[in-house]
């Protein structure tokens, strides 16, 4: 019998230090991973070049913004052009949040051309669209038409000073 309670005390034991080991390893791996993914995310090397990102984020998202409000004049009369429903207001919020992070890729690995000017347009390009996202997540058509001239202005002024033939 004594044997018996002895196993059962060692097994209880084992089983609490146990819980302890595990409990420790998750703060260890909760405190680290912050770290763990600043690391991840400077080795993960770049893939798109600029024209890439252009291309196929930022020309497509900020076209899908300026299209998405806007007024139609012709022989028929005037025609207003808004969204319509939640899916096309998705779709012109899910646009504002492409282009914000077609941005942040402009600015990130050796995209940056300079740490001046460069920086200075992608961020107001990336400021100008989280507005046009937080005018459509408020479905805000008047919104999104005053931003767009904003988007606009970033774009023209880097394409000014930067744009490659």
């Amino acid at each position: 019998m004594r044997t018996l309670h002895w196993l059962f005390l060692i097994s209880v034991l084992l089983f609490v230090s146990g819980i302890g080991f595990v409990i420790a390893a998750g703060r260890t791996v909760r405190s680290a991973s912050p770290a763990a993914q600043v690391t991840a995310a400077a080795a993960t090397p770049a893939i798109a070049t600029v024209k890439h990102v252009m291309r196929a984020m930022t020309m497509p998202s900020a076209a899908a913004i300026w299209d998405s409000v806007s007024t139609v004049v012709d022989a028929s009369g005037v025609h207003e052009n808004v969204p319509k429903n939640d899916e096309e207001w998705a779709a012109v919020a899910a646009s504002g949040a492409v282009l914000a992070e077609s941005a942040n890729l402009l600015m990130t690995a050796d995209r940056a051309v300079d740490k001046g000017d460069w920086v200075k347009f992608a961020t107001a390009l990336r400021d100008s669209a989280n507005t046009a996202l937080a005018a459509a997540d408020k479905e805000d058509s008047a919104g999104i038409l005053a931003v767009g001239e904003v988007i606009n202005q970033s774009c023209d002024a880097c394409h000014e000073r930067y744009q490659r033939q």
